[in-house]
């Protein structure tokens, strides 16, 4: 008999199929793998760090709890686990409108010090420019927030995002197109106030013109 492949190579759906079924490696190993996905898909609505933590806890709760039901044929695993976090997401909002700005601590990204740079000021841009998005991001209606967050930052497929968001392909077009112009507009409109320089409208605006610029270069399977 073949000796079971190890588990970083065992895919998603059957991680989740033997973690329902009570295999504590394989619940480890999708964990490890889908966590921080879960988090940053979080982190990213809500602006709170030990809010994003939560979620994690609960989401992979129902991983536990509920996992049998999962159904291969109606999302990925990514797009289900997605689905679970917004849910949990949406009552925190509801529970809690005062939720505590994101902090400073690292979600996943490229550090100055990563990309050997040395310029402090330029450290400073960059550091303003992502927090600026974030809380223009924050600031979108929570459809469109769920949208963007999904698409544009978690890079979910058109269909994978609709599948977590339960509602067709075209509203998950329609919503990320108005946010993407709603996010558009309050950065033009930030970059235009009194106390900003053209240089300091420009560096507002780039994080996402970027972002979209990186979006367009992606394989990202269901965008056309």
């Amino acid at each position: 008999m073949p000796a079971a492949p190890p588990t970083d190579r065992v895919p998603d759906d059957e991680l989740l199929r033997q973690a329902a079924g009570g295999d504590a490696q394989a619940f480890a190993e999708l964990f490890r793998r889908r966590h921080p996905g879960v988090f940053r898909f979080a982190l990213h609505m809500t602006g709170s760090v030990s809010t994003a933590e939560d979620v994690v806890q609960d989401v992979f709760m129902v991983v536990v709890r509920d996992g049998a039901r999962y159904d291969a044929g109606r999302a990925t695993v990514a797009a289900w686990l997605c689905g679970i976090a917004r849910n949990f997401v949406r009552q925190r909002l509801e529970q809690d409108r005062r939720l505590t700005p994101v902090d400073s601590a690292d979600d996943g990204g490229p550090s100055a010090i990563d990309n050997g740079a040395v310029d402090p000021l330029a450290d400073l841009l960059r550091a303003e420019r992502i927090e600026k998005l974030r809380r223009a991001v924050q600031a979108l209606p929570l459809p469109y927030r769920e949208a963007v967050v999904m698409c544009d930052l978690q890079e979910l497929s058109y269909e994978e995002a609709a599948a977590a968001a339960g509602c067709p392909v075209g509203t998950v077009r329609s919503r990320l197109h108005r946010a993407r112009a709603m996010l558009a507009a309050r950065l033009a409109v930030s970059a235009l106030s009194p106390a900003a320089s053209a240089a300091g409208a420009r560096a507002r605006t780039a994080p996402l013109e970027a972002g979209w610029a990186g979006q367009a270069g992606a394989t990202n399977t269901g965008r056309g």
